[in-house]
């Protein structure tokens, strides 16, 4: 959806739009009578003087360089573009697209107003007559040469968008692609993924081989087809995934929104010819009634028709018409809302609420505002807009631009050169509605598109996660690694002996690749098989457990770590606590209340508000001179001051006939402290942008109204939030302009300490709150002026519509007008519980042997009572506090002593870390590690994915983060494993992590039994597939041996096959299902956890003492299968000795699996019973390899069992002694009982 695509007309020549009818001989005065009416009355050429009628220079030069600058090839450049899509054909009223500088025929594409234009036009159309109507300009369109294309736009300037109109510069389409391949790349890049892996790489160089004569062994397909098994299954699953992500990618591009098109510029005049609704022209022109439009076909305008295109074709500068409970399809800035429900003007008009729950996580609704310049403005004026964006950019609480209107009159003219009246209003986001938001509110939503496809703020905030592969696939792949090594090793050996033997004239190289290919099975192909099967196994499982409900397992590939894990980094609002605000304390200056005094708060407020709505009125004109003032006073301002100063909404829902009421708010806190108010006296009734009524709830009246005149939301690095407020005066019937003005504030007592005056109890009340575990909030307030309102509204209004250091200077007027000398009213304490068995959860965990740090944003103070009462910090362990450390040496100092106390608790802040980590970063980790807990308050996101980061990679260990955040997704993505709480806080982190849990206590049962299970049965299980494959090998080399170094294959084809598939499959993976302990051992004795960190259940000596069993069974059953069967001469031996030892193989690999199972399962015996079945009853099929005849002998059976008893009976009897003479801790365990 390239701006730049050429104009193609569709078959209907004379008819773009596809309609039976034509208007190609209607006259001029029916399409566009204004324009043939008043073209006396209009200058020839109105932009010469100012271009584009702009009075004011500074938005001149704007827009003379989004459309003056162009408009020589005006005309070529907006015929270009597809029908719908063009630039509004106005009527003459400055500020709108023209094609020409000529009034006198506007819908014309000749400039004959405009000599440059005229210029720029071919010799042939300028001699060519010009006919009238649409007919003039497709013929003006067909003769548009195609050379001149948009500008391809620099993503990193800002834009300048035309509403609705023709952009000079090329933006991204509005595609939406997930797809990791094309149909292209799919084969490519997947082979090579697969290929990249030892395993397979080794297998297709082996399988390749046979097409070489001097190298053939058998038949080829008994290499290709278990190698082209393997691919397929992992070839077959990146497809389904893929064909997944694009069929859900298709459903969301081919989503159909509706779209608003001016008449002249997308749409035929005639609105039963488009074949779409035309806007119905109501009493109020600025509301669009639900499911019609409104009619702008008012004298001398346009009309406003509505149509729907896909998702993937809108373009920036579309205009779109947004209901309740649709997503967002792209970038916006909201131009106009209303109610849904209400054609007449609504006191909400201008507002709406977005869910932002799959941008940045947080479940609270998001309030967002039109610009007042576009709220007033008539829908078939839309098209005048223009829109100046910062460039785009991944930060989604943040931007920056300006909202223009061009001067115009009411009539239409333009304005005189010398005009000022050009319109701007400033941007923020809170006049932004982000793609993959959702309109919550019941209303109709006119937004703007800004950036679209690739450069939304979803598609730059989306990076691709890392790429994660378990601890035991390293391992693995190390022992594979050293098999191959032996299997090389053992090959040249063969072939050494065999010079000395035979004195062979084979080619020497030759014969080590046939022995290579012999021995192929010691790296068994069936391994990795076997493991991808096993981790969707333990997904499945975890999935299922009902302990831990609505646990999901996003990366199945790394289930084997969760009984790793060795450092676990937890975050703590909504992780360790509740994320469930309560406010708890109240302190006034002189006194708290806390409990239940705080029904002596509410007599206050009763008192106060209940009696008399008057005198509540007269709190906001109270005399600030007075040097006492009496408890109750105090008691009901600062609860004024809570209920005032905030930014919650009241929404009311209707669920099942009853109406419930329900506060909307970024902030958990807020929302905290608003319910507090309410269970106090005073309830916040109504608010919207403008005014905000407050109800006693003992009496139910209105007892206060008051008009928002500015608000200063809280941000990450204020640290606080303000308003300033018009009280409504006593006995009036409104609010009136010499009305009191307060300006309210709020914020952390870091900031809020050094803006109200000077005290001498904030420091210690603020410390003693946050020893209880309370988030603590100043707040203050100030008299205000009119005068002083009067100077702080000019400088404030005019930092707000910088596009450069907007933020800034903007703070910095706020600063120097408002936050100083603030009256401090009192300190609020909230509190967030603990979450449900966090506690215990801690103090398993630890003796798990996991070591524990907590990386959060609230204060020390708070951070340490948190860390106590949640049993991080044992009772009376020391705790070594660092902050605001701003010195090299005094860091150095700090690790010095840190080292000599090993048991000690780090309780460091924000600041003081990123000193650590810039000055002493090595020092600091190597230390930090070794503690038993480590408290880092203060911190920021990127803060704590370094942490992680440098964890993992100075301990070579396991890490584990858990958040329930957006700002902990950069801290899950950089862990070994992410853990994800679905909380207050929104699925922004449950999204971005490998697994996805409720409650912190599930924690606990996800280590300990599932990981702790996974991590044992698949170290089980690739021990004992590597030992299937080693027996294998080594009754092949004994073969070769015996038969004079000659190599020739033993077991070929399907035997080769069969013994890796169906005849021993089921009963090796069937191991998934063993476990020694039970899950509440699990949980009472921790310590076995703890055991998994020495990697005792799959190491080099547990390696080793596999490979020698491998080596004794397979030697024991390749010689006396050799030994027992007499006559090597006879045409039968081969035959018969292949029986004999096949069939102990087999019998030995299901008694072998039967010997290692600790707890039996019923699938287990029946795999190992189905197996040994399905073997006997293909004996009969196996002519071409076994003497069928000799089966059913005496010989064969006695045989068999002598052979498999010398194999089975030492190796079984060697694992009785070692469990008495060292039994494995859970033994102990399970005799303890």
């Amino acid at each position: 959806m390239s701006s730049s695509r050429p104009f193609r007309l569709p078959d209907h020549t004379h008819d773009p739009y596809g309609l039976s009818d034509s208007d190609d001989d209607l006259p001029l005065e029916e399409l566009d009578p204004q324009a043939a009416d008043a073209s006396s009355a209009r200058p020839a050429n109105r932009f010469a003087s100012n271009g584009w009628g702009l009075g004011t220079p500074g938005s001149e030069i704007q827009l003379k360089r989004l459309y003056g600058n162009n408009y020589k090839d005006h005309a070529n450049k907006h015929l270009s573009q597809p029908s719908l899509d063009s630039p509004v054909l106005d009527d003459g009223e400055s500020g709108a697209s023209h094609f020409t500088g000529n009034d006198e025929a506007p819908l014309l594409p000749s400039g004959a107003g405009d000599p440059a234009a005229s210029t720029s036009l071919p010799a042939s159309d300028a001699a060519r007559p010009q006919k009238k109507g649409l007919s003039g300009l497709i013929a003006k369109m067909k003769s548009t040469p195609q050379s001149q294309e948009a500008e391809e736009y620099d993503p990193s300037t800002t834009r300048s968008i035309a509403v609705a109109g023709f952009q000079s510069q090329k933006f991204p389409p509005n595609i939406v692609s997930n797809a990791k391949y094309t149909p292209w790349s799919f084969l490519p890049r997947t082979l090579y993924n697969e290929f990249s892996f030892f395993f397979n790489m080794y297998f297709l160089l082996v399988a390749l081989s046979q097409t070489i004569p001097a190298l053939r062994i058998g038949y080829l397909s008994t290499y290709i087809a278990p190698l082209a098994f393997v691919i397929t299954i992992t070839l077959g699953k990146e497809a389904y995934d893929d064909i997944t992500r694009r069929r859900r990618d298709a459903e969301a591009n081919s989503e159909r929104y509706t779209v608003l098109a001016f008449d002249g510029q997308s749409a035929p005049s005639r609105s039963s010819r488009l074949g779409k609704k035309k806007l119905k022209k109501p009493s109020d022109t600025s509301r669009l009634a639900d499911g019609e439009a409104e009619e702008a076909d008012v004298e001398g305008q346009g009309s406003v028709f509505e149509i729907t295109k896909q998702s993937k074709d809108l373009r920036v500068g579309d205009v779109l018409k947004l209901g309740k409970d649709q997503r967002v399809p792209a970038d916006c800035v909201v131009l106009k809302s209303y109610l849904a429900d209400s054609a007449e003007e609504s006191k909400d008009a201008g507002e709406a609420f977005i869910r932002t729950d799959q941008l940045d996580g947080e479940t609270d609704w998001k309030l967002r505002l039109a610009p007042a310049l576009s709220q007033t403005l008539d829908n078939r004026d839309l098209h005048k807009l223009v829109v100046h964006a910062s460039k785009p950019e991944r930060k989604v609480n943040e931007f920056v631009g300006n909202l223009t209107l061009p001067a115009t009159l009411d009539s239409g003219r333009p304005v005189s050169s010398d005009s000022n009246d050009t319109k701007s209003t400033p941007l923020t986001i809170d006049n932004t509605a982000w793609a993959n938001t959702v309109l919550a509110s019941n209303a109709s939503v006119l937004c703007v598109v800004v950036y679209t496809g690739s450069q939304t703020r979803q598609a730059l905030s989306t990076s691709a996660s890392r790429s994660k592969t378990g601890l035991l696939e390293y391992e693995i792949n190390s022992l594979t690694k050293i098999l191959c090594f032996l299997t090389a090793l053992l090959s040249i050996v063969l072939v050494i002996l065999e010079k000395v033997e035979t004195q062979d004239d084979r080619v020497w190289y030759v014969a080590i690749m046939r022995y290579l290919i012999l021995f192929s099975t010691i790296v068994p192909i069936s391994l990795r098989v076997n493991l991808d099967l096993g981790k969707s196994w333990y997904a499945g499982v975890i999935h299922r457990d009902k302990d831990i409900p609505d646990t999901i397992v996003r990366t199945s590939t790394i289930p084997e770590d969760l009984g790793r894990i060795e450092y676990l980094l937890t975050d703590k609002t909504g992780t360790l606590t509740q994320n469930d605000m309560q406010l708890r304390k109240i302190h006034v200056g002189t006194v708290s209340y806390a409990n239940e005094a705080m029904t002596e708060v509410a007599s206050y407020v009763r008192q106060g508000f209940g009696t008399d709505s008057a005198d509540a009125a007269k709190l906001g004109n109270a005399a600030t001179t007075r040097s006492r003032r009496e408890i109750s006073s105090r008691v009901r301002d600062v609860v004024l001051a809570l209920a005032l100063c905030h930014n919650v909404t009241p929404t009311t829902s209707t669920e099942e006939g009853d109406d419930s009421v329900s506060y909307q708010a970024s902030s958990p806190d807020e929302i905290a402290i608003v319910r507090w108010t309410e269970s106090v006296g005073l309830r916040l009734a109504y608010r919207d942008r403008h005014s905000m009524t407050l109800e006693s709830t003992h009496t139910g009246q209105v007892v206060l109204r008051v008009q928002i005149l500015f608000l200063f939301p809280f941000t990450s690095d204020g640290k606080r939030m303000g308003t300033i407020l018009r009280f409504e005066q006593p006995g009036s019937d409104g609010i009136h302009d010499d009305a009191p003005i307060w300006f309210f504030q709020k914020g952390a007592d870091t900031v809020m300490s050094s803006i109200v005056a000077s005290n001498d109890w904030l420091d210690e009340e603020t410390g003693n709150m946050a020893r209880e575990g309370l988030r603590t909030l100043v707040v203050g307030r100030k008299r205000l002026s009119p005068e002083s309102l009067e100077a702080f509204t000019s400088e404030y209004r005019a930092a707000s519509v910088s596009l450069h250091g907007r933020d800034a200077a903007m703070a910095q007027v706020v600063l120097d007008h408002l936050e100083h000398d603030l009256e401090l009213l009192g300190v609020t304490g909230v509190e967030d519980k603990l979450q449900r068995d966090v506690k215990p959860s801690l103090e398993l965990l630890r003796n798990a042997g996991v070591k524990i740090w907590m990386l959060t944003g609230d204060k020390v103070e708070t951070a340490r009572c948190v860390a106590i009462s949640a049993k991080l910090v044992a009772r009376g362990q020391y705790v070594h506090t660092i902050a605001r450390m701003s010195r090299k040496d005094q860091a150095g100092d700090s690790l010095v002593f840190l080292r000599g106390k090993p048991d000690a608790c780090l309780l460091i802040d924000g600041e003081s870390l990123a000193l650590m980590l810039t000055h002493h970063r090595e020092e600091f980790i190597a230390t930090a590690v070794r503690l038993s807990a480590v408290v880092a308050c203060r911190c920021s996101p990127t803060q704590k994915a370094d942490v992680a980061q440098l964890i993992r990679t100075h301990t070579k260990k396991r890490v584990c983060c858990i958040g329930d955040g957006g700002n902990d997704v950069s801290m899950i993505q950089a862990a070994d494993v992410g853990v994800g709480i679905v909380g207050k806080e929104g699925r922004q982190a449950s999204l971005a992590a490998d697994f996805s849990i409720t409650q912190f206590c599930h924690l606990t049962k996800l280590l300990v039994w599932h990981g702790r299970n996974s991590y044992k049965r698949s170290a089980k299980l690739a021990q004992f597939v590597i030992h299937r494959g080693l027996i294998i090998s080594v009754c092949q080399t004994v073969f070769s041996v015996a038969s004079e170094f000659e190599p020739i294959a033993l077991y070929r084809d399907w035997l080769l096959v069969g013994y890796a598939t169906i005849y021993t499959m089921m009963p090796v993976f069937s191991l998934v299902l063993d476990t020694d302990i039970p899950p509440e051992l699990a949980h009472v004795y921790p310590e076995l956890y703890a055991e998994l960190s020495t990697s005792k259940s799959l190491s080099y000596k547990t390696f080793f003492v596999w490979v020698a069993v491998s080596i004794y069974q397979g030697c024991a059953i390749q010689v006396l299968s050799q030994l027992l069967i007499r006559h090597h001469d006879s045409p039968e031996y081969f035959s018969r000795m292949v029986s004999v030892s096949y069939t102990v193989l087999v019998l030995n690999e299901l008694v072998m699996v039967a010997a290692e199972v600790t707890t039996w399962h019923w699938v287990m015996i029946a795999s190992i019973i189905g197996t040994a079945c399905i073997y006997l009853g293909s004996l009969p099929f196996l002519g071409g390899y076994f003497d069928l005849g000799w089966l059913a002998s005496v010989n064969f059976v006695w045989r068999v069992a002598a052979i498999a008893g010398v194999s089975l009976v030492p190796v079984y009897a060697g694992r009785v002694i070692q469990g008495i003479l060292k039994p494995p801790n859970y033994r102990k365990v399970q005799q303890g009982l």
